[in-house]
């Protein structure tokens, strides 16, 4: 029997490697986790976490507004950049060091460094090679920015963060989670917000009556909408502002040009060519229903095999394969009725199918709808409406997605989940008692379907 280093050695010390490593260590199997940027990934240090405590913040300064309707006189706030992004970094080395006891308490031993896969059996980091009997590829993803000329003078989400000075006029680019949640988190903290997206409408994907909605909600909030345009151009001025010319012939300034145009495959600079590692165009590797990939020694599980890139899902497919290899389990990972939300202002959260979804492979369905001004906005002065969703199957009963725009929507929409994952049916729904006074109460009041 050959002898390695390591039974299993994980390049990527992400969500789902972390993840993966610390069970594998568990169950006696000798680990190694390598990492040559992000302790955590990109979700601790660049990614959801981060971004929600930014998301936090922007909501503060219209919190103050609406706090006046109550009695509450807040005069003289200030934002200061530097108190926000410097506390963050503190938060996030404090996760980076929690990162790193878990993996030692566990039995891992955590290289630094860039690891290249040298062989089917071999790693190199640095100038030192490990064996291994299993590989595990976990490197995630990694901002897409486009070629245009200019394009060195744009930021991507890894940049956003960790700003030296807070931008007074911004451009965000794109139309997916990303561009949405920091358009919210810049107009909230006092930026002149403009987004910028080639589509009629953005978050493709989700429930069209969601998309409509949330353009309007995001539009009060301050952050202009441009659709069905690009940037052509940019061009760094003198006075070290930024000049972007669009596809529809105009000309915007800004101080930061901030692109989340999608992310790809961190797939580049491993080795995978090398050993023969089945790749697709975008670089996204090639796994069976096991997550082994072409070489059999050699497994990948999260964003670099792009099948569904959210955090939770790496870590349960990280979970699967431990317990496929080395605790006789299977390494099935269920991807339906996964719950999700968009911190954007007001939040969206959502689970299941999309009414245009469901009206494609059901017979008959039914369409229950409620919008509303929250109970808070009574006396905060605020014209926020929040919109809740949720598509029947006319035949069964059974609820087959629930949406909704409003605050703290995914707080709601993950108990929700689970109700859609045990195969709640409206029934089950309106005989439910609900909480009052709640916004989440109306999911189980809402009686007359939409005609």
């Amino acid at each position: 029997m050959a002898h390695f280093d390591y039974d299993l050695f994980v390049i990527g010390a992400g969500s789902g490697g972390v993840r993966a490593g610390r069970m594998a260590a568990v169950e006696g199997v000798r680990v190694a986790v390598a990492e040559d940027r992000y302790l955590g990934g990109t979700c601790v240090n660049v990614g959801c976490v981060p971004k929600k405590l930014y998301v936090y913040a922007s909501h503060y300064a219209e919190t103050f507004h609406e706090a006046e309707g109550y009695g509450f006189k807040a005069q003289g706030v200030e934002f200061d950049w530097p108190t926000l992004r410097d506390n963050k970094k503190q938060e996030i080395s404090r996760l980076n060091i929690i990162y790193t006891q878990l993996m030692e308490s566990a039995g891992c031993d955590l290289i630094h460094g860039r690891a290249e896969i040298i062989g089917e059996h071999q790693v190199r980091v640095g100038d030192k090679t490990y064996t291994a009997e299993r590989i595990l590829v976990a490197t995630g993803g990694w901002p897409f920015i486009p070629d245009f000329e200019g394009r060195e003078h744009v930021i991507s989400s890894n940049e956003v963060f960790d700003l030296e000075c807070f931008p007074q006029d911004v451009l965000v680019v794109g139309g997916g989670y990303i561009a949405v949640e920091f358009a919210g988190i810049f107009a909230g903290l006092g930026a002149n917000t403009e987004l910028i997206y080639r589509g009629d409408l953005f978050l493709r994907g989700f429930d069209q009556e969601v998309r409509e909605f949330t353009a309007q909600e995001v539009a009060k909030k301050g952050v202009g909408l441009n659709f069905n345009c690009n940037i052509e151009t940019v061009h760094k001025l003198d006075s070290g502002r930024l000049q972007a010319r669009l596809t529809d012939g105009r000309v915007l300034e800004a101080d930061q040009i901030l692109y989340a145009t999608g992310r790809v495959p961190n797939s580049r600079g491993l080795g995978l060519e090398s050993v023969g590692v089945a790749q697709q165009d975008n670089g996204a590797i090639i796994v069976n229903d096991s997550f082994q990939t072409s070489v059999p020694s050699i497994y990948a599980i999260g964003d670099v095999i792009d099948r569904v890139q959210l955090t939770p899902v790496a870590l349960a497919e990280g979970m699967a394969l431990v317990r496929h290899l080395y605790a006789q389990g299977s390494p099935e990972v269920d991807y339906e009725l996964i719950p999700t939300a968009v911190f954007c202002q007001p939040n969206i959260g959502t689970v299941g199918l999309t009414e245009e979804q469901a009206r494609e492979r059901y017979a008959e369905v039914k369409v229950f709808r409620s919008e509303f001004r929250a109970l808070k906005h009574t006396l905060s002065g605020s014209d926020e409406r929040t919109l809740m969703k949720m598509i029947v199957d006319a035949e069964t009963d059974r609820v087959l997605g629930v949406h909704m725009v409003g605050a703290e929507a995914g707080e709601i929409i993950q108990g929700i989940g689970v109700a859609l994952k045990a195969g709640a049916t409206k029934a089950v729904f309106d005989s439910t008692i609900g909480i009052h006074p709640t916004a989440a109460e109306e999911f189980v009041t809402m009686r007359q379907p939409v005609r």
